[in-house]
């Protein structure tokens, strides 16, 4: 049958779509063929590799291509779409035979299996086809290659007279990331339709398939979690899952991803995972949202972010032994137990090139958190009460987890968790506490060397002061070697040099060895605290480099062996080596080309 064009159809594609669905929609209730359609994926578009003559071919990947404008009944569709099912779930796609003869063989067993299971009705050609005995494949594929094939037996598949319902799956057509289990999802069908008539004779399903939608991986795992599993059980209570192969494919999902706005779990049922790979993957995801992995990204790069999280998240779940972890998508590296995310970001930040190329549960070079919204989903308005919301699903589950003892839990994750309810400190109280370390109070003695006061009733007594005791102030400083290249910005600059000043003052610090830096190196000596900010000027000569003024330091005959030094820059030097105690104040989404030793302080 010739494809007509738009307007000739524009009145009869309604129709045809309305009964295709209906017939779609019977069997994805039907408990045998439900797990073969769920992974499955139909194509019915103009333009794909079904012939005018047929109704629907199967490729080897299990792309079902339906004829777009054919108009039948919804029980013929049914026995359309079962028999292409069929050969995946009977495992048809086989080499080294002649496809003609193969092909037939294969849809006599399948015609006399659909006949014996009443399911649906053949198309109007197919009404008439005589009776026949449907033996073994093998043994009726030889009788064919050595008799020939009847004209009784001609054209039963579902491509039309002249065509295998049968197709080999072609580059543009090919979707799967890996092959599927067509046959033991066809066992799970059959079990699962066994599962369901027994229910049904026994009153507790009301028709068969009654509970089909709730039997994938995903669903059964989601309900593990929310029985069995009280840390991330509240979590995946809130969200739906979405098992669909195009919306997956729209999104570029290979294996999961998470959307925490519209709390939705996207699973590639193209993936083909069991139900233990799903705990382990819906886990994943529940943990990137619970702890708020999205929010603390702070301007570092999405998705060397993602990677990184992605690893302490793989780690404490294997650490867990919860579920199994999947064969794609999984970043996991015994090497980093213990590591926080910030550190091995870090860490990744100095081989962006070799880290760009991993594939998260979502992909290559794509990270698993969606991001659906201009600012993500802890933006300011309802963003904040749902960040309330997963932190409240957490830190709960945490708590009841620990009271009805359901497990092991890394003490990484218990730690993260306890500190959802905590603020992020401060970057200048975190400096202050830096300072705080290295610059104990000083000792104080009284002393008449300066009268301080005098009493106003009796003006002529002195009365004594509290001063530091003598030497207390020798070798109490620290060095500041600053980035005063163009490509620092000013208003942070600011921002730190008054910190610094300020905590050097309350600290008793008296001077502070300061060294500039951009293409040059400027030895400024020691400078009071409260001159700091008036000495400073931004020199604007490019790129920075640091090591000679790192060098001048460690070397000083006049800077204390045990003195601190901290490192004002932007991101954009050299590598450094020190050997002494050291820390970085960088601006809030910049990085060094290294891994840090020392604390690192951003700025916001």
């Amino acid at each position: 049958m010739a494809r007509k064009s738009g307007k000739q159809r524009r009145g009869v594609v309604d129709v045809a779509a309305e009964s295709f669905n209906s017939g779609l929609a019977i069997l994805r209730q039907h408990p045998l063929f439900a797990p073969l359609l769920l992974h499955a994926h139909v194509i019915r578009h103009e333009g794909n590799a079904c012939p005018d003559e047929g109704w629907a071919i199967v490729t080897s990947t299990g792309d079902i291509h339906v004829h777009p404008t054919r108009r039948g009944d919804p029980e013929v569709w049914v026995h359309v779409l079962a028999h292409c099912l069929l050969h995946l779930g009977f495992g048809h796609f086989q080499a080294n035979k002649r496809a003609r003869e193969w092909n037939t063989a294969c849809d006599c067993v399948i015609t006399r299996f659909l006949a014996d299971l009443k399911l649906g009705r053949p198309p109007q050609e197919l009404l008439d086809t005589p009776a026949f005995s449907a033996r073994d494949e093998k043994r009726l594929y030889q009788e064919l290659c050595a008799q020939g094939i009847p004209e009784h037996l001609q054209g039963l598949g579902t491509a039309g007279m002249h065509h295998n319902d049968m197709v080999e799956s072609e580059a543009r057509w090919a979707w799967r990331s890996r092959a599927a289990d067509w046959q033991g999802y066809f066992g799970k069908g059959l079990t699962m339709a066994v599962t369901s008539a027994v229910n049904v004779a026994g009153g507790r399903e009301p028709f068969l398939g009654a509970d089909t939608e709730h039997v994938t991986p995903a669903h059964k795992a989601r309900s593990w979690f929310i029985s069995s599993y009280p840390l991330l059980g509240a979590l995946a209570a809130a969200f739906t899952i979405v098992e669909d192969a195009r919306i997956c494919a729209r999104l570029s999902i290979t294996v999961a991803a998470v959307d925490a706005e519209s709390k939705e779990i996207f699973i590639n049922p193209a993936a083909g995972l069991d139900e233990y790979e799903c705990r382990f993957v819906m886990a994943h995801e529940l943990l990137h949202v619970g702890l708020r992995h999205q929010a603390r990204c702070l301007g570092r790069d999405p998705y060397l972010w993602n990677v990184a999280c992605d690893y302490v998240v793989n780690g404490w779940l294997v650490e867990m032994g919860l579920g199994e972890l999947p064969r794609l998508g999984v970043l996991y590296d015994p090497a980093l137990k213990g590591e926080s995310a910030e550190a091995i970001y870090d860490r990744i930040v100095t081989d962006m090139r070799r880290y760009r190329k991993l594939a998260t549960l979502r992909g290559f070079g794509l990270g698993d958190m969606l991001e659906r919204g201009a600012h993500g989903v802890y933006a300011a308005g309802d963003g904040v009460d749902l960040d309330a919301f997963y932190r409240g699903c957490l830190s709960q589950g945490l708590m009841y987890h620990e009271e009805q003892d359901r497990g092991f839990l890394p003490a990484g994750l218990v730690e993260e968790i306890r500190a959802l309810y905590q603020l992020p400190m401060p970057w200048d109280v975190e400096l202050a506490r830096w300072f705080d370390a290295y610059f104990l109070p000083l000792e104080k003695i009284h002393s008449y060397a300066r009268p301080s006061r005098r009493q106003s009733s009796t003006p002529d007594i002195p009365r004594p002061r509290w001063v530091p005791a003598y030497g207390a102030e020798d070798g109490r400083t620290f060095g500041v070697i600053l980035d005063t290249s163009g490509s620092m910005d000013r208003v942070l600059l600011a921002k730190a040099l008054g910190a610094i000043a300020s905590y050097s003052m309350a600290r008793d610090v008296p001077a502070i060895r300061v060294i500039f830096c951009d293409a040059a190196t400027y030895d400024q000596g020691y400078i009071p605290p409260e001159a700091l900010a008036d000495r400073v000027r931004v020199q604007g000569r490019g790129g920075t480099i640091l090591q000679p003024a790192i060098d001048l330091l460690e070397t000083a005959d006049d800077f204390p062996t045990n003195g601190p030094v901290l490192i004002i820059t932007d991101g954009a030097c050299d590598r450094l080596h020190i050997r002494r105690e050291h820390a970085f104040l960088l601006p809030a989404g910049r990085h060094l080309p290294f891994v840090p030793k020392g604390k690192v302080f951003r700025i916001h």
